[in-house]
């Protein structure tokens, strides 16, 4: 996969991530409004702003009426962007729009997509910024490498915190988790609860994460890893319901693809 090819790919996932999270958004709209579970009133009490103005901005901004017409430009600019392609006013405005949706939650809303979205947008960002100051080439390889690092380094160190934790060695940790999964525990007979079954599954996706890097020695290895990668995320995403995680660090494969095998240059 080209470099161009690999922006275009990243960009219509990421447009069709951040447009599945613009959906949920707006269907829990009765759960942010001031009687809603998740009322500003109550969420901005973890945020400290003590400047006059900023209190008056946010609370303005996080009214249920000016917080829906934020979400519906923010579809519509998501859509403009996966049919017209990428443009530094539309990724601006995202990434903007991104930090403002943290902030409405506290700093995330579902933890790792987030942070992996905001990636994304980052290196999109930087991608347009640096192709007005630099060769459009340089400034392409130079967003997709960003995303590639961040992506790779997630993977990277998940596996090798598992590995210092006996939990995760012996396989408990896999049942454990698994047991706690949004269809209930595992059936009595499951072959999951085999203890040498889990073990082996916990160990194939530490060892799979740990070693993550060399997936990038080689375009057919990167291949293999995010196919993997995706097989990982489906399962997470069955049995723990995360499906922005999917879509999230989807987005990211591409950027892996293009740079894969081209460590001796990357610029």
């Amino acid at each position: 996969m080209s470099f161009e090819q690999g922006l275009q790919w990243m960009t219509w996932l990421l447009c069709w991530s951040l447009g599945l999270q613009c959906v949920e958004y707006l269907r829990t709209q009765h759960m942010t409004s001031a009687k809603g579970v998740w009322a500003w009133s109550v969420q901005q009490a973890d945020i400290p702003m003590n400047h006059p103005l900023m209190r008056v901005f946010l609370e303005k901004l996080y009214s249920p009426a000016w917080h829906s017409t934020h979400l519906w430009l923010r579809f519509y600019v998501v859509v403009s962007m996966g049919v017209s392609g990428v443009n530094l006013g539309s990724v601006m405005f995202l990434f903007v729009s991104t930090l403002l949706i943290l902030v409405r939650w506290r700093g995330a809303f579902n933890g790792g997509s987030d942070f992996m979205s905001l990636v994304v947008l980052t290196g999109l960002l930087m991608e347009e910024v640096l192709r007005v100051l630099v060769n459009p080439e340089i400034a392409t390889k130079a967003g997709l490498w960003y995303v590639t690092i961040h992506a790779i380094s997630s993977y990277f160190v998940s596996g090798w915190v598992k590995l210092l934790r006996p939990e995760w060695r012996s396989g408990r940790a896999m049942t454990i988790f698994l047991n706690g999964g949004v269809y209930g525990p595992l059936p009595p007979h499951s072959l999951l609860r085999h203890p040498r079954l889990a073990q082996f599954a916990s160990w194939a996706f530490t060892l799979w994460e740990g070693f993550s890097p060399l997936a990038l020695l080689h375009p057919l290895l990167a291949l293999l890893f995010c196919a993997i990668a995706a097989l990982f995320h489906g399962l997470v995403f069955w049995y723990f319901g995360l499906n922005r995680f999917f879509w999230a660090w989807m987005a990211s494969f591409p950027a892996i693809l293009a740079c894969s095998g081209t460590l001796g240059s990357p610029f």
